[in-house]
């Protein structure tokens, strides 16, 4: 039977790029700067790395194909490089195999590193990507915001919500994100909103505003994982492990049937299900100190919170509203601002996330920090939500 990889892996250094429109950087430049922070953390030399796996979506807009322009841009010692590419979750998928690969006991030390650039292509969202003879016959024309609009359409159907009220917990979500990121360097926007502008602002798919959208973004993110035995010996302490990593893939049920009814991610709920279990988490609500969750759109973010056991069915958009995922709530989300703020370099994301509640459990996070959390969760979404790759992972202090 699997025994799991609870507490089998730990991080020994993580880096992140700037996020933003960095028209001065190319991709290797973001690399080089997520690459050069995660190792002066780790505290090793380029030698030590034993294997590498590597993050990027639009690979034609970007770095191109294979494991050879990251290998190249950060002069890896002829390493086996992997390109990993799983929608939006491409990041999340990097890490995977590179904490699978050091408790295999594969190679000692791996390293994981996202990036993308997105600005330079002259698109002003995600560019359109090359889809094969499947993807037309489902969903001709389809953008982002329409299907996640579809999402907070089935919601409010199935829970009979209120109009009015669902626009006040989705824009109170972006408000609360914001205040976040206002306090994040690194992150894309760094300014704070009120519940007025986002609610009076330009509709982009009804009911999402333009402040409930994530923007569009370059940047990197790079990890770096061993066994907490090497990890020790290097002199690390305050070692942060990983308790679990699920992977949940549609199969066409959500598609081809008449089982769901599009008001939440199926996927989410069994990683996430699978997660807890790895974790050994029977109350997600009491034992997890925080979350970062992929909040393309702010309804995403509140959906994601029944999916992830956080808010019972139906009861997520009064846990918002009554502040239990803000800063000083009792399950804090997105501390460091989320894609909401930083914006969606694609295979970045999933590391960028993990990289903020690396920094929290360490108590590192300088202006965002959090009192004492113990464990974090990372909900990683690439597709949308009648097809998609969810990726849920939760890591913590050692022993906790």
């Amino acid at each position: 039977m699997a025994s799991g990889i609870k507490d089998k892996v730990a991080i020994l250094g993580m880096g992140c790029s700037r996020f933003g429109e960095r028209w001065d950087a190319s991709p290797e430049d973001l690399m080089l700067e997520a690459y050069n922070e995660a190792m002066a953390d780790a505290g090793i030399t380029p030698d030590q790395l034993g294997a590498a796996w590597y993050s990027t979506h639009m690979d034609d807009v970007g770095t191109g194909r294979g494991g050879t322009p990251m290998s190249i841009a950060l002069r890896l010692p002829n390493i086996g490089v992997t390109r990993v590419e799983n929608f939006c979750a491409g990041g999340s998928e990097a890490i995977r195999a590179a904490v699978y690969a050091v408790a295999a006991g594969a190679c000692d030390i791996a390293l994981a590193l996202g990036v993308e650039k997105l600005k330079d292509t002259g698109y002003g969202g995600l560019p359109m990507a090359q889809v094969g003879t499947y993807i037309p016959q489902w969903y001709p024309n389809a953008v982002a915001p329409a299907n996640f609009a579809q999402l907070a359409s089935a919601y409010r159907a199935r829970h009979g919500v209120d109009a009015a009220l669902l626009k006040r917990a989705i824009s109170h979500v972006s408000v609360k994100s914001h205040a976040n990121g206002a306090k994040n360097p690194k992150a894309h926007l760094q300014k704070e909103i009120t519940e007025e502008q986002c609610l009076k602002a330009p509709t982009i798919a009804a009911p999402l505003g333009l402040f409930d959208c994530c923007g569009v973004s370059d940047g990197a993110a790079a990890a770096i994982v061993t066994t907490p035995d090497i990890a020790r010996g290097l002199g690390k302490t305050d070692l942060v492990t990983f308790k679990a990593l699920q992977l949940a893939v549609s199969n066409g049920w959500e598609l081809q049937g008449s089982g769901w009814d599009g008001s939440y991610v199926h996927t989410a709920r069994i990683a996430a299900k699978k997660a807890y279990a790895e974790a050994g988490i029977t109350d997600p609500r009491r034992e997890l100190s925080m979350t970062e969750v992929h909040d393309c759109f702010s309804i995403t973010e509140l959906v994601t919170m029944e999916d992830l056991g956080l808010s019972g069915e139906g009861e997520a958009v009064r846990d918002v509203l009554d502040g239990v995922f803000d800063a000083e709530g009792a399950v804090p989300c997105q501390i460091d601002g989320g894609l909401k703020c930083f914006g969606h370099p694609v295979g970045a994301s999933g590391i960028r996330m993990l990289y903020e509640i690396y920094l929290q459990l360490q108590g590192r996070a300088g202006r965002r920090q959090l009192a004492n959390p113990k464990t974090g969760l990372i909900h990683n979404l690439g597709g949308q939500p009648s097809q998609n790759v969810c990726s849920v992972s939760i890591v913590g202090l050692q022993g906790v």
